[in-house]
């Protein structure tokens, strides 16, 4: 039987960027670990591919999937639902590849609990007016809802000490490596290797 995958968790404040710096990381086919595509009532934006970057779904198919407990996290985010496919994870990391979730803060607060084993990475930006300049670079809000997801981020910020890593998206390149870098120590964890060297050398063995 493979050895379980590691689950590898990104999130962050809306606009700071995590879609971008997933994508980067995908592009390098080498990368051993499958991204896990997360459901969402919203509008695809410009560019976005059913499928690729998200699951698009009406909210009557969410809210059914929620009540099959089809969820590994959800959450309603600005009118909107969000949310992880629990059996796709589960039958990934089984076979002993690593999953990589793109997801909301109240989503990785839930995947937290259920996978305390994890790794949590808090995506920043280097200040709030670049996050300001972010969300409305994307053309697709108003004032309104932007000020909405600015006050919401102002609070997600605040949550971040319930993370493992946090991580600076200050250029998209800086931050993917400093990623890769959390990645490669944390499969060197002694909790993480220990069951495959203590086989080895008969350890519980009669």
């Amino acid at each position: 039987m493979a050895t379980r995958g590691m689950l590898i968790v990104l999130s962050g404040p809306s606009g700071v960027g995590k879609g971008t710096v997933r994508k980067a990381m995908f592009q390098d086919q080498q990368r051993d670990f499958v991204y896990s595509i997360s459901m969402t009532t919203r509008q695809p934006r410009p560019g976005e591919v059913d499928g690729v970057d998200y699951y698009f779904r009406s909210k009557e198919d969410f809210k059914r999937e929620i009540a099959d407990d089809g969820m590994l996290e959800y959450a309603q985010y600005v009118d909107n639902y969000y949310g992880t496919p629990l059996k796709y994870v589960n039958q990934t990391l089984d076979a002993g590849k690593d999953v990589f979730l793109e997801i909301e803060v109240n989503g990785a607060m839930q995947v937290r609990k259920k996978c305390p084993d994890g790794v949590f990475i808090f995506l920043t930006p280097p200040d709030l007016s670049s996050l300001k300049q972010r969300i409305k670079g994307r053309g697709s809000e108003d004032m309104q809802t932007i000020d909405k997801r600015m006050h919401k981020a102002v609070d997600e910020i605040k949550m971040m000490r319930q993370y493992d890593y946090a991580v600076v998206n200050d250029t998209v390149p800086n931050a993917v490596q400093r990623i890769e870098n959390i990645i490669e120590s944390e499969h060197l964890r002694v909790q993480r290797v220990i069951a495959q060297y203590e086989k080895m050398i008969g350890v519980g063995e009669k």
